[in-house]
């Protein structure tokens, strides 16, 4: 990883920026392969250099609820090595990712002697809370097509930046994110493919008209 690669390392000088890289290990990961666990100590950094990571949560029942997608240029896992010492959800591969693993007090020391980076930083942490509000709002507030909608649109826009993409996750996971049950989420998916709002293909979808997504997103 260079360091003008993502915006996020621009505003450090070279020395901080190498200090952070001898302090710090890239780690391949397959599918679907553990990156850190819920109830473990957060004990570095994560940042995610290649591939898609998928942040969850297990209920005390056991169940697991899908919070949100990671990709290239993000931090996982920020939430909870700044505010707590114990990892408050999981994180796992979608498919083969490399994350950078930063050392802890090295990674802090940076921070402290750089205010740019570290408004970059909290800007950062604010997008995740940000997020995680708006999905607690969406999910208590929006009937079903508005928040099958949204998860549309959020892989359209903020994981893929395309109108076809192809969900590399499973309907289950699908219908975490969205905040249903599976059945509920693909009896929507088919009911949007028979008005004509997207076309689907296995987990290929494209949008045909962005416009009532946008809208069905809107009005919840």
């Amino acid at each position: 990883m260079e360091q003008d690669e993502y915006r996020i390392w621009q505003t450090l000088t070279e020395q901080d920026w190498m200090e952070m890289i001898r302090a710090s290990n890239l780690v391949r990961f397959e599918n679907r392969e553990t990156i850190f666990r819920q109830d473990t100590r957060s004990s570095h950094f994560m940042f995610v250099e290649q591939g898609l990571v998928k942040v969850y949560k297990t209920g005390k029942s056991k169940k697991i609820l899908t919070l949100k997608l990671e990709g290239p240029g993000h931090f996982v896992g920020l939430l909870s090595v700044l505010g707590s010492e114990i990892h408050q959800y999981s994180a796992s591969a979608v498919g083969p990712a490399s994350i950078r693993f930063f050392d802890h007090d090295t990674f802090l020391k940076v921070v402290m002697r750089n205010g740019n980076f570290s408004l970059d930083l909290l800007r950062e942490l604010s997008r995740h809370g940000l997020f995680m509000f708006d999905k607690l709002i969406s999910q208590a507030q929006k009937q079903l097509p508005g928040k099958v909608a949204e998860v549309i649109l959020y892989f359209s826009e903020n994981i893929f930046h395309s109108h076809e993409f192809e969900i590399p996750l499973t309907r289950e996971e699908m219908s975490q994110l969205a905040g249903t049950t599976k059945e509920s989420f693909i009896r929507t998916l088919s009911e949007f493919r028979h008005d004509k709002i997207i076309d689907l293909d296995g987990k290929k979808i494209s949008i045909r008209s962005m416009k009532i997504i946008r809208i069905l997103n809107d009005l919840g």
